[in-house]
């Protein structure tokens, strides 16, 4: 409960963030995974571990509750002969290998492909998804698109832009993801996470800590303006897996959420922070913090 609207955002902020047993719990998982992996794909065999690196929400921090999966860019290297004559052109069989070499050397009870990675499942519902990729002589990744092909992308470059940006305005703008994925969240979750991040990095040229305000310029800005580019230069639009019914939705969406967020300023202007805060709970869900 919060007596200012601005209480309430530090209170939802804090409430909703990454902290430190989550990112404890990521490593942790992370060097589990890594001891299996190593075990799966030894240096004897035709298909090599080299590297994991956190990416996702999580890698990038611009995590908003619940965590449900951490996802891991498994880099593995493929003998030539074996790229050649069965990988190139079947990126399924790519991915089942993995997936049977981690079921039969984790401890993991169910592990399961999901078209472009492989899932671990755990008890506490923070899952891990392997993402497991070949590296091209450019730099970019070769990963599975689910259905035997392959798609090129860079997560490394996704969050060198994304902590390029992070400091060009001023350390804001990862809290202030952290905070507009509730909105998301809280209307449907018709954004992808990656999407949402990327139209929030274009939205600013210039972004302080009243997240209020900015807020409302982001519901603002990106009505009829969904399209935004992979940083990249991989995926093309972000939007394209939104069908016109969902990219209509996604407008209306955003359209009532900053009419909703100019009475919540309107309110806070005039020192009416019990309507201010009943406002934004709207806008933010249920987790937001009510007034009192």
């Amino acid at each position: 409960m919060a007596l200012t609207t601005a209480q309430a955002f530090n209170d939802f902020y804090a409430a909703i963030k990454e902290d430190e047993s989550v990112t404890l719990r990521v490593k942790e998982r992370k060097e589990k995974v890594v001891d299996v992996l190593k075990i799966a794909f030894p240096a004897t065999s035709t298909m090599r571990y080299q590297s994991t690196k956190v990416i996702g929400s999580l890698g990038r921090h611009t995590a908003s509750k619940p965590f449900e999966d951490i996802d891991l860019l498994v880099h593995l290297a493929v003998d030539s002969d074996l790229w050649a004559s069965k990988y190139q052109y079947d990126s399924s069989e790519f991915l089942y290998r993995v997936r049977n070499s981690l079921n039969a050397t984790s401890a993991v009870k169910k592990v399961g492909a999901r078209g472009q990675a492989v899932r671990l499942f755990y008890s506490d519902g923070l899952e891990v998804d392997v993402a497991a990729v070949i590296k091209y002589t450019s730099g970019a990744y070769g990963i599975p698109d689910g259905s035997g092909n392959w798609l090129t992308t860079n997560p490394i470059e996704h969050e060198q832009y994304m902590n390029r940006r992070n400091s060009e305005l001023g350390g804001n703008l990862k809290r202030f993801v952290v905070i507009a994925k509730q909105w998301n969240r809280a209307h449907s979750s018709r954004l992808s996470s990656f999407h949402m991040e990327m139209m929030a990095a274009r939205s600013f040229s210039s972004l302080g800590d009243n997240r209020r305000k900015a807020l409302r310029v982001f519901f603002e800005y990106n009505q009829y303006n969904l399209s935004v580019q992979d940083p990249a230069g991989y995926g093309g639009d972000l939007s394209s897996y939104l069908t016109s019914t969902a990219r209509d939705a996604v407008n209306t969406s955003l359209g009532a959420a900053r009419d909703r967020a100019d009475l919540a300023l309107a309110a806070e202007d005039r020192g009416d922070h019990k309507e201010s805060i009943r406002q934004w709970g709207i806008v933010l869900g249920s987790r937001f913090p009510s007034y009192g």
